[in-house]
């Protein structure tokens, strides 16, 4: 099978070389698209230094069994209804946290152009932070 492939790689370069080219671009292409994203070690020096608010855009449940310190929550479904309440934040860079980072990417996509806010997304949401052992609080 190995031997099969690698007969077919040295045949074929050309067509290999064009369809890892387009891979690529489009892993660029789908990275971009999701917004920039925030690591939790560079959320928490963020937080600390007052330069980022944190959203969690998760349902009422999730966001009760724990969540980031001080966080707003705002359910993704009325994000786009709650422009006031982020424009107050509109110097600040805005922290989207949803469970595991692929919701955010949506709405980090779509807030900037209807807000003119800075936003970026947590990557990995609150799955990474907790695995980085990052504290979450359910006041």
């Amino acid at each position: 099978m190995v031997e099969q492939l690698i007969e077919f790689v040295t045949n074929h370069w050309i067509l290999v070389s064009v369809f890892l080219a387009l891979l690529a671009a489009l892993a660029v292409v789908e990275s971009q698209r999701a917004g920039r994203k925030v690591g939790p070690q560079e959320a928490v020096m963020l937080l600390n230094r007052d330069e980022a608010v944190v959203v969690d855009i998760r349902e009422k449940k999730e966001f009760s069994e724990g969540h980031i310190k001080n966080a707003i929550h705002i359910p993704m479904a009325k994000l786009k209804e709650s422009d006031n309440q982020l424009r107050k934040h509109s110097d600040k860079l805005i922290l989207l946290v949803d469970k595991a980072g692929q919701h955010s990417g949506m709405a980090v996509k779509e807030l900037p152009k209807e807000h003119g806010l800075n936003v970026a997304r947590l990557s990995g949401g609150m799955m990474e932070w907790r695995n980085a052992n990052l504290p979450v609080t359910t006041k």
